[in-house]
């Protein structure tokens, strides 16, 4: 006798029904619509065939039942999400993030949605199951767009937000390539969504979309190109930066297109010829007055960093200017020892390598340190002789130009250093350009398949610095209050967005309650809060679309079983309502196979793991298809030189974490990267080794 079928003998009528009906869900996804007969339905169930039929009279009874408790798990989770939902928009963000979790995309589940969906036109019962199910997701998403924009536009949207829920649960269910799991699904009906209500009318409104005006008291921002900024097009596209702790808009910023990028690549390229012609003392002494500059208006652009990114003051102030600055110092004192080789070859020759500039590069940067990175792009190319151009992410616009502007006042001559302001169209018009010899991202993986492809087309270099799912290794001997700090700056530092983050904790059993009450109770005192103020040590993560994604996976992290320590929750109190802020999340219990483990989530979400041996985590941590980074706490410095030497990883830690010095070379393996920011390494990979050969004789031709 199975245990289902014990469990009906035993159960109530409610129990035996649902029971039931999960046998009919096994059927389907085994063996299909056809054939999940009564007869092998009951079979799976272990009663007989006329048990099934005394609760729900016929096959297609015992069907539109399953159908219905399908849609109603659907529904139950839409009424969870939409309980905790606080604004409009919320509200629309949980209806989608309900049909599109994780558990709807599931294989069986999706086998078994497909057959009821191939049968809907044939049967008038699952038919009205169908009708009720899609007017219900209509009815809510309509209810809280007409708060957002004008009613007509709330219908037509509804239904096209309805329609991508559908087409990305569809496309997902049908395809063998796993484009689409629920997190990307659900970031891209995201993103769709926030475009229509942006392009729509407001409510009670008519006129111009909203998407082609501009907030009356935001300025205007053009790219920087050649010393100065391009002058502002009327009808130009823009795009707004917004403050991620207020909501509010700094700035509109015009964006660049095919002709800004091909005169500021002929404009570079112009200018790089002197550049390259100086001496690398020449360049370095320029490139010092820039590192002094930044220096100098440190607190002024930490607190624009803040605005733009959401980042505490205290982490801006502290890292973000000055570590940009020392980086542009590290490499203007290494260009002026640029040199060759020479090779003696014999009394009648000799050869030379001349270390040459590569003539133009481009950067393409990421939202979470917008100058830092701008400086580490830009400060080896320039030391090497190149002219740059750099794209700034489109989230965080600002920093960059304040770049520029400090470049031209120090006498970096116009045209070595640009701006170009822009998404990802932007973007893709400089990695396929055949005037741009190099290219480098900071960015997520997909996005560095795309660089490199599109770099291919033209063979121009290219080095990527992508993300991680990092692996910190506490071993029983190590020092707990330092191996709790640093599990804290590995993940909740600049709100836990930061690529290189050691978000798999792995904490030997014999320390582990230990090293979680320490954990806990330092995560618990953290201070969330206004981004501007001194005392925050978390601030605003960078837009709602994110803070909406970190969300869907602590929800996911609850539903997997993983136990929630601390945290879990969006802060709302008082004026941080208006912001998109998280609390310091932290969950034990996890396995290696759950999503919050495998996937990176770029928020403030640390997943602690046990282990026993080191060859055990050893081989738990490299199991990954990242390899940005890695660290390891242990006073056994020999075990810690040898896991460290084990560890499928490009930048690595011991007893500390998350320190990046400019003089060591920062980058990752595998699907992490290519290729490595900061150090020597670095000022290489922007020269080009040209060989000459001399020859002191005559030419001894056999012709």
């Amino acid at each position: 006798m199975t245990r289902l079928s014990i469990a009906l003998r035993s159960g109530s009528e409610d129990q035996r029904r649902r029971q039931l009906i999960e046998a009919t869900i096994e059927a389907l996804a085994d063996v299909g619509f056809a054939a999940a007969s009564l007869s092998e339905i009951a079979g799976r169930a272990g009663v007989a065939p006329s048990l099934v039929s005394h609760y729900f009279g016929d096959k297609d009874g015992l069907l539109e039942a399953t159908l219905r408790h399908l849609a109603s798990r659907v529904s139950d989770g839409t009424r969870w999400r939409l309980k905790r939902a606080e604004t409009p928009r919320e509200r629309i963000q949980s209806v989608i993030d309900a049909n599109l979790a994780p558990e709807e995309f599931d294989g069986r589940t999706g086998s078994v949605w497909l057959a009821f969906w191939g049968q809907v036109l044939h049967s008038a019962r699952l038919k009205r199951v169908q009708r009720v199910y899609q007017q219900r997701m209509l009815s809510n998403l309509r209810h809280d767009l007409k708060v957002l924009v004008a009613a007509d536009d709330a219908a037509r949207i509804a239904v096209a937000i309805a329609a991508v829920i559908d087409g990305l649960w569809l496309r997902s269910s049908l395809s063998d390539a796993g484009e689409t799991d629920s997190v990307l699904a659900r970031t891209i009906a995201t993103s769709f969504t926030d475009a229509q209500i942006a392009e729509a009318r407001p409510p009670h409104a008519g006129g111009q979309p909203k998407a082609l005006a501009r907030a009356a008291d935001a300025p205007v921002l053009t790219s920087h190109v050649a010393g100065a900024y391009l002058p502002w097009r009327e009808g130009t596209e823009t795009f707004a930066t917004v403050n991620p702790a207020t909501g509010e808009t700094i700035a509109e910023i015009a964006m660049a297109g095919e002709a800004e990028v091909e005169a500021t690549v002929r404009a570079a390229r112009e200018a790089q010829r002197t550049w390259g012609a100086m001496t690398g003392a020449e360049r370095g002494r320029i490139l010092n007055r820039v590192a002094m500059r930044l220096r100098e208006r440190n607190e002024e652009l930490a607190l624009l960093e803040t605005r733009d990114t959401g980042k505490p003051i205290q982490e801006t102030i502290a890292v973000d200017v000055l570590s940009g600055a020392d980086c542009i110092e590290y490499f203007a004192g290494l260009a002026a020892g640029i040199a060759g080789e020479h090779v003696d070859l014999g009394p009648a020759a000799f050869g030379y390598v001349r270390c040459e500039p590569l003539g133009l590069v481009a950067g393409i940067g990421a939202w979470n340190y917008p100058l830092q990175i701008a400086c580490w792009k830009a400060a080896p190319a320039l030391a090497a002789g190149n002219a740059f151009i750099f794209k700034p992410a489109e989230l965080t616009p600002l920093t960059a130009l304040k770049l520029a502007e400090v470049m031209t006042e120090c006498g970096v001559p116009p045209g070595v250093f640009n701006v170009l302001q822009g998404d990802g169209r932007t973007g893709r018009l400089l990695s396929r350009h055949p005037g741009i010899a190099k290219i480098s991202l900071t960015g997520e993986v997909g996005t560095g398949k795309k660089v490199m492809a599109d770099a291919a087309t033209t063979l121009k270099q290219v080095t990527l610095e992508l993300g991680g799912k990092s692996p910190l290794i506490v071993f029983p001997d190590a020092d707990l209050d330092d191996a709790v700090g640093g599990a804290m700056l590995a993940n909740f530092y600049s709100a836990g967005e930061v690529c290189s983050n050691g978000t798999r904790v792995f904490v030997h059993e014999d320390v582990r309650e230990a090293f979680l009450e320490k954990l806990a109770s330092r995560t618990r005192a953290m201070v969330v809060g206004d981004p501007a103020d001194p005392a925050t040590q978390v601030g605003a993560l960078i837009s709602q679309t994110h803070m909406n994604k970190v969300l869907s996976y602590i929800e996911e992290g609850r539903r997997g079983g993983a136990r929630l320590l601390c945290g879990g929750n969006r802060v709302t109190a008082g004026a941080l309502g208006r912001g998109y802020f998280v609390e310091p999340t932290i969950f034990d219990g996890c396995r290696d196979d759950m999503t919050i483990v495998r996937e990176e989530i770029f928020g403030p979400v640390m997943t602690v793991l046990p282990f026993r041996s080191e060859d055990e985590v050893v081989a738990r941590a490299n199991d990954t298809r990242f390899g940005l980074a890695a660290g390891v706490f242990t006073r056994d410095l020999a075990r810690a030189h040898r896991v460290v030497a084990r560890l499928e990883a490009g930048t690595t830690w011991i007893n500390t974490y998350n320190i990046t010095p400019i003089e060591l070379p920062f980058g990752g393996a595998k699907e992490s990267g290519l290729g490595r920011e900061n150090g020597r390494a670095a000022l290489l990979a922007h020269t080009q080794a040209k060989s000459v050969y001399v020859n002191l004789g005559r030419v001894d031709a056999p012709y």
